[in-house]
């Protein structure tokens, strides 16, 4: 039998409070600093990507040293990555084109207003 030894999981605490500080430094910027809004929200974004990346190697096994010496997992990866464009792509499309309706009651009012008046020749 091999020994099994209780460890603490070093690798996922500093994972874990790097997470928590770049999430504080994001509300920060948005919340508390005086930046113009282009800065922040590119501070934002860089702050979310290398977020991004601590999640990918510490917390999600991004590099497998005990599998092969490195094993990726690309094509895990690409899907996701398709399907957030598609998601992205989609979400801004149904935003942009996707409904035309006038929910203002004044100028709904004023365009049966409109439509009664020519259906009656103006009378």
């Amino acid at each position: 039998m091999t020994e099994q030894r209780k460890r603490i999981p070093v690798q996922h605490l500093v994972g874990f409070v790097l997470s928590i500080a770049l999430t504080l430094l994001a509300a920060w910027a948005a919340l508390g600093s005086g930046l113009p809004t282009l800065w922040i929200i590119i501070a934002i974004l860089t702050l979310a990507v290398i977020q991004a990346g601590i999640q990918l190697f510490m917390f999600m096994h991004m590099v497998e040293f005990k599998s092969q010496n490195g094993h990726v997992p690309w094509n895990m990866m690409l899907h996701g990555f398709v399907l957030a464009a598609i998601l992205v792509a989609g979400s801004l499309f149904t935003m942009s084109f996707g409904f035309s309706h006038d929910h203002d009651e004044e100028d709904h009012n004023q365009h049966e207003q409109q439509e009664q008046q020519e259906q009656h020749g103006g009378h």
